[in-house]
């Protein structure tokens, strides 16, 4: 959703420095660059994609203001011809992404843009800047999903975040990767994400007695009371009131308490304690929801090994800044430009190995295999290349081509991951809704083995070359050295 700002000039002003020599070489020819990460957050075996939706918009709003035309002038290092030109700018170009919610690997672009070079240069920090953030944050929430199994995640962390758009867009790519819900309201109110929340301790202490705050609370929101039991005695005080404000008023009235919730302690043996005092009670239905920084191995513990009676978890700041990995690490490199009428590709190369990009035009695939329907490995190829499943397919490694793997014909299908977002500049991309992405999300994780979604030392998920691919690669690597 726009909200009024033009966040053109969120870019790096190198991106307006090279431009302005582009320009005045004449050099605004096609070019294609892709977006891509080198590792895993957290060592993690994959990451979730999320942020196209917000690529989309500042695509569809690349402009100069007269505002911003007039304060890049006063910097004194751009033309005004130039100036004028910017002054004109709209994206023209070709944008192919894959779909929101998508497992993702290190490499593969994520995205990918065929442009003027100027156009293409211009998008540079904004993609990385949309990308880079909801991707970490969906990262972070598929692990912390994963390690509830089954029970809800809700997203508690918008007072920790890096500020306003951080908790709105950061709630937004939570939802993708399955949380139940968001503290955030504007998120609730952007996207349709459930709004949720109770109290907080000031709230209990602005009453004379717990019981009293309770009560209140309980008449305002009968048929959705979750109390908050850990302000003064967790066991002894907090609880027992909101079990006599259930006896008392509630079921009197044909309600039933929803949930008590605990922010402090310790979280095994206190909902240990609750369930049994609840069920004494008959309010076998009450949940027991805890919160208090957690993160994704604090929930497997108590999940696996501590044997903890929690119904509900809220997340805060581990989730919202993925506080053990808070960088993701894409990058946007340039991969192929045109020369006379053909897309020549274009190699970065370093004595850091990881630091070699891929050349050329490529496409991106997923192969599966027919008779579970798991994903095997995704392959690079060139743009003009066609796969034919009828074949057996080979698939090299990065690096080194004596690396290879034989998918024999007949077991596998493959999927084509990029998906065109923008033709000559026009949006082409029907976005789905933000439930269909988080369905589409759970659907596709389900596609990878359980090996994968370990978090310690998850199995390596193969992300291949075709063998024009590798060649190429490796002759470029070998005659620019």
């Amino acid at each position: 959703m726009k909200d009024g700002r033009n966040l053109t000039l969120v870019m790096d002003f190198y991106e307006l420095t090279m431009s302005q020599v582009y320009f005045n070489q004449h050099k605004n020819e096609e070019v294609v660059f892709d977006l891509f990460y080198r590792r895993n957050p957290e060592k993690g075996g994959f990451a979730i994609f999320a942020g196209l939706n917000q690529v989309i918009e500042y695509i569809q709003d690349l402009h100069f203001s007269p505002e911003e035309i007039d304060y890049l002038r006063s910097r004194g290092q751009f033309t005004e011809e130039f100036l004028e030109y910017l002054s004109q700018v709209k994206f023209t170009g070709d944008v192919w992404a894959i779909p929101e919610g998508t497992p993702v690997f290190p490499y593969e672009p994520l995205i990918r843009v065929k442009a003027p070079l100027i156009e293409a240069q211009l998008l540079e920090t904004a993609l990385l800047l949309a990308v880079n953030h909801q991707t970490l944050i969906a990262t972070k929430a598929r692990r912390i999903v994963q390690a509830a199994k089954g029970k809800a995640v809700m997203e508690f962390g918008a007072r920790r975040a890096h500020n306003f758009d951080s908790a709105i867009q950061g709630a937004r790519a939570a939802y993708i990767a399955g949380v139940a819900g968001t503290a955030t309201t504007e998120a609730g109110k952007q996207f349709s994400i459930p709004a949720l929340g109770t109290m907080a301790h000031s709230f209990v202490q602005s009453f004379d007695s717990e019981y009293d705050a309770f009560l209140a609370y309980a008449k305002m929101y009968p048929d959705s009371c979750t109390l908050l039991i850990d302000t003064y005695n967790t066991l002894h005080s907090g609880l027992e009131n909101a079990i006599r404000v259930a006896k008392e008023y509630l079921e009197p009235n044909g309600h039933r308490l929803k949930g008590v919730r605990i922010d402090s302690g310790d979280m095994a043996y206190l909902s240990k304690k609750i369930r049994r005092r609840l069920d004494e009670e008959g309010m076998q239905d009450c949940s027991i929801v805890v919160s208090n920084s957690l993160d994704e191995y604090l929930i497997e513990s108590l999940v696996d090994r501590q044997g903890a009676k929690i119904d509900a978890y809220g997340v805060g700041e581990n989730m919202i800044v993925s506080k053990d990995s808070p960088v993701f690490g894409g990058v946007y490199k340039l991969a192929a430009i045109e020369e006379n009428g053909v897309m020549e590709p274009r190699i970065k190369i370093s004595e850091n190995e990881e630091k070699i990009t891929n050349p050329g035009y490529k496409n991106l695939y997923r192969i599966y295999n027919k008779e579970d329907g798991k994903a095997v490995a995704d392959l690079m190829t060139l743009s003009d290349e066609v796969l034919d499943e009828s074949e057996d397919l080979t698939i090299y490694h990065p690096m080194n081509k004596w690396k290879n793997k034989v998918i024999e014909k007949d077991t596998y299908e493959i999927r084509e991951l990029l998906v065109p977002i923008f033709i000559n500049g026009e949006l082409v991309y029907r976005q789905p809704s933000l439930l269909g992405i988080r369905d589409y999300c759970a659907r596709e994780q389900e596609t990878l083995w359980e090996e994968i979604k370990r978090f310690t030392n998850p199995q390596i998920y193969y992300v291949d070359l075709s063998e024009k691919l590798i060649d190429l690669k490796l002759d470029m690597i070998k005659s620019k050295r």
